[in-house]
């Protein structure tokens, strides 16, 4: 199978897209059969404990 051919304005193009679109890109990625992914970064809630053990344990580790 020949090498998927993208060129850096494809890309360029790509994340611009996103961008305009309000997304908060974290990577882009790009298959071996040239497919451009655009990647969401990850929003800080996320990352945050869920649950009041968690928090407590984040606080701990915090705090060392």
């Amino acid at each position: 199978m020949a090498a998927a051919r993208f060129t850096q304005a494809d890309v360029a193009r790509a994340l611009k897209g996103a961008l305009a679109a309000g997304l908060d890109v974290g990577a882009v990625e790009i298959s071996p059969a040239g497919e451009i992914r655009i990647v969401a970064a990850r929003k800080a809630a996320e990352n945050s404990p869920l649950d009041p053990f968690d928090k407590w344990k984040a606080g701990r580790r915090n705090a060392h």
